[in-house]
């Protein structure tokens, strides 16, 4: 299995017969500068831990144009399919969906969800986490954008996430000490990957903090954009 960053939340996920995207806001992201036709291709599924502009991203145009089926939640796939993503899955907090050689199931997040349309706020369901539990390789724990919660640890119970996406730009999710106390307390990763810093000056403009407070337990995998993880 292969996991690479795209920058900000969003990742490229291969497993054995599957390319899933996590999250892809790409075009929209300042700090992205990879090839999108190469780090789109192939791609089967997208999944979307909630409806801000920056986690939505290029989603309707990668799903138009690859045909891939979209997961995130009944209101969020329901608005993405208005604006042409025709192949839908919903779910929601606490459901599993079973796929190809994977399965996604959908966890709490303490943040929002929503999008402006023409000045006014539309309401796009509830934040969520996801679970990947590939049929081969580790379980994969993307937090989407959250604040620590206590029942992080009952996620570490029901589903044994050995990979954790964690995000640490603070402001609005944890930040690094926080998101460290979260690792620490709830979890049992045997790697943690930092996302959602760096990409706007108000968030935190590095990881540091975050490593630092971890001490090198677990490992840490901070990457560059566009770097990739085996596993």
């Amino acid at each position: 299995m292969k996991i690479t960053w795209l920058g900000h939340s969003a990742f490229r996920i291969e497993t054995r017969s599957s390319v899933i995207l996590v999250d892809p806001f790409l075009r929209g992201n300042p700090k992205f500068h990879l090839d999108f036709a190469a780090v789109t291709a192939g791609v089967t599924h997208i999944l979307l831990t909630h409806g801000h502009d920056d986690h939505v991203g290029d989603s309707v145009e990668i799903a138009k144009a690859s045909g891939a089926q979209l997961l995130s939640s009944f209101e969020v796939c329901v608005y993405l399919a208005g604006l042409g993503a025709s192949n839908i899955n919903p779910g929601n907090i606490g459901g599993t969906i079973a796929l190809d050689d994977f399965k996604v199931s959908f966890t709490p997040a303490f943040h929002s969800s929503g999008t402006i349309v023409d000045g006014k706020p539309i309401y796009l369901g509830e934040p969520m986490g996801i679970v990947i539990t590939p049929d081969a390789g580790p379980v994969i724990f993307h937090m989407g954008d959250t604040a620590i919660f206590s029942d992080m640890a009952l996620i570490r119970e029901l589903y044994r996430p050995k990979i954790g996406i964690v995000p640490v730009g603070d402001r609005f999710t944890m930040g690094g000490r926080i998101a460290a106390e979260a690792v620490h307390r709830y979890f049992d990763f045997e790697t943690a990957i930092p996302c959602h810093y760096g990409t706007f000056d108000m968030l935190a403009q590095d990881p540091g903090e975050f490593v630092a407070a971890l001490n090198g337990k677990p490992k840490t995998w901070v990457p560059a954009i566009g770097e990739t993880l085996s596993v």
